[in-house]
């Protein structure tokens, strides 16, 4: 990888300081934020300040593009990810910069055969992510692009012109079953310390 976006879900000081670091790796980081919309999911890329969650998704767009960033909707046909398409209709879905069609998180790839068709006949710019919540997970999709310069700001320009290759792979059965098992224990870790308050 050449680049790379860290993008908490509605916290940004994550992605602020892997921005900083990228360099000591020979990466470009790129600033991001997943926010988590009234409707869903929304990637934020190329902000430097957080977004609030749960606006509408209009709204979330509005602020993203006030901020001079990219929005791209990650897993939008995958409702138990909080893909947006649940609450929200296709031509709404259309008004954001970019889709992503490849999710490395996935079961059979049905969802990420409905983005890429839905992305192809909007002729919207296309995106892969990797979903990646531990380490071993980051890298398993990517979104290829030629900018004539490695800065994030011309990354992002590419992406916003439709410049990409989208390339991935499932994430290995025994990483997904890992991480799984790490979120089930921070959410009973996290209801536990609330009951002892």
């Amino acid at each position: 990888m050449d680049a790379i976006a860290v993008t908490d879900h509605d916290d940004i000081q994550a992605s602020l300081e892997a921005v900083e670091r990228a360099p000591l790796y020979g990466l470009v980081g790129i600033p991001g934020v997943e926010i988590s919309t009234a409707a869903g999911h929304i990637l934020a890329l190329g902000i430097e300040d957080r977004i609030p969650p749960a606006l509408t998704f209009g709204d979330t767009l509005a602020r993203i593009h006030e901020a001079g960033g990219l929005a791209v909707v990650p897993h939008p046909f995958q409702e138990l990810r909080h893909g947006v398409l649940a609450q929200i209709d296709r031509d709404e879905l259309a008004t954001a910069d970019a889709i992503e069609v490849y999710n490395s998180r996935l079961l059979t790839g049905w969802s990420n055969r409905q983005a890429r068709r839905f992305a192809g006949k909007r002729d919207l710019p296309m995106t892969a992510g990797s979903d990646a919540h531990i380490a071993e997970m980051a890298g398993q999709a990517v979104t290829k692009v030629d900018p004539e310069e490695k800065t994030a700001a011309a990354i992002l320009a590419e992406i916003r012109q439709g410049h990409t290759v989208v390339e991935g792979h499932r994430t290995p059965w025994r990483i997904s079953a890992r991480q799984f098992a790490g979120g089930v224990h921070r959410r009973v870790a996290h209801r536990l310390r609330g009951f002892g308050n």
